[in-house]
């Protein structure tokens, strides 16, 4: 099976297994989202989505966020990990918002790109699923994983497998390419001990690096 062909009948299956799929990080606007996904980066979303519905509550606007003392927020996201990096990036990315783009989250890769703490891969799921923008598809721990066992990169940089994707999905999919294969990697494709007796790709993926 040629590449595309197997990429596609991925995408088919595990479309059937997921058949609404969204983000697992709560949000209700682009900048809850961009915010949620900065605080996801070596932290789970579970632990993600404890922390966010106080942190909106204190500083419900980007104006608020940019205004912040850096202490309060340092605290309000300590249990996410990595908080006084996080922590600075929000409050500069609000800042920044606030004072070249009007407090507006900008819309486009190459403004996102530009806010701290915001790489492609925040600004591809921050496109995709507030704005409906598709630029790229953002690749995660579990992107990167899945796809190379599958056969569909032999890159282990993230901007490379991007590029190695794209072409292999009709753009109005990369969205929900990138939540497929997050929940698949999460509940059978995992790290440790993929469950490849179980797997509904099995009789397709090449099981590269699996032992």
């Amino acid at each position: 099976m040629k590449k595309q062909e197997r990429a596609l009948a991925i995408y088919e299956r595990l479309k059937k297994r997921y058949p609404s799929p969204e983000p697992a990080l709560d949000w209700t606007n682009a900048w809850e989202l961009l915010v949620a996904t900065v605080l996801a980066a070596q932290c789970t979303d579970e632990r993600v989505n404890k922390v966010t519905p106080a942190f909106f509550s204190a500083w419900p606007t980007i104006h608020n966020v940019a205004n912040a003392s850096i202490e309060e927020l340092e605290d309000a996201v300590r249990s996410t990990g990595f908080f006084r990096n996080k922590a600075k990036n929000l409050k500069a990315a609000a800042q920044r918002i606030m004072d070249v783009y009007a407090g507006n989250v900008p819309q486009t890769m190459k403004d996102l790109v530009t806010l701290p703490g915001v790489a492609r891969k925040t600004a591809n799921i921050v496109l995709s699923n507030a704005f409906g923008i598709h630029e790229g598809i953002a690749v995660d721990t579990h992107v990167k994983r899945l796809t190379f066992r599958m056969g569909l990169t032999k890159n282990t940089d993230p901007v490379r497998i991007e590029k190695d994707l794209m072409p292999l999905y009709p753009t109005e999919t990369w969205g929900d390419v990138n939540h497929f294969l997050v929940y698949y990697g999460r509940e059978v494709c995992n790290a440790r001990k993929p469950k490849c007796t179980d797997c509904e790709l099995n009789d397709i993926c090449p099981k590269h690096g699996v032992e």
